[in-house]
């Protein structure tokens, strides 16, 4: 026997049916497949940098095709967020600072990771052959091993919690 328990109360606050939200999970799903399929393509064929002239000009249209779906996912997210039910108890101030506090760490290491890694190495440089000299160790790379991704993870929590 499963205690569907749980899952029966989490759904009490979640409309898996509502279209923003479905919205929401297929862009979330769709932007790291795309941009990995994209970027691996790209190493095996170098078809991106044979049509736009130059790795370089590749990788920036490509690192600029990523941002523009990442502000598409966004605002999926937000508008998923406002549809759906809220919990009685994140209705207050404590919650809402505290998500604030999350957002301002989350967006500390993604600003500081794409500082420390320019934008060829935040957006798959290497899949296009451009490589950094050395291995970056510097903030935020000392404290995660993964600070883009934990950084967004917590961005996109504080937002909820906000």
């Amino acid at each position: 026997q499963v205690d569907v328990t749980a899952m029966a109360w989490l759904f009490g606050y979640v409309d898996v049916t509502d279209s923003t939200f479905i919205a929401a999970v297929l862009s979330i799903a769709f932007n790291p497949l795309f941009w990995n399929v994209v970027a691996r393509w790209e190493h095996k064929t170098r078809a991106l940098s044979r049509v736009f002239g130059s790795p370089r000009v590749a990788c920036y249209c490509l690192g600029a095709v990523i941002l523009m779906l990442n502000c598409v996912r966004s605002h999926c997210f937000t508008e998923a967020m406002k549809s759906q039910p809220k919990l009685e108890g994140l209705d207050c101030h404590w919650a809402y600072y505290s998500g604030l506090a999350i957002l301002a760490v989350g967006t500390l290491f993604v600003i500081s990771s794409f500082l420390a890694l320019g934008f060829t190495g935040t957006f798959l440089g290497d899949y296009f052959g451009i490589l950094m000299e050395a291995k970056v160790t510097s903030f935020p790379f000392s404290v995660l091993d993964n600070p883009m991704y934990w950084g967004s993870t917590a961005v996109y929590l504080g937002w909820s919690l906000m």
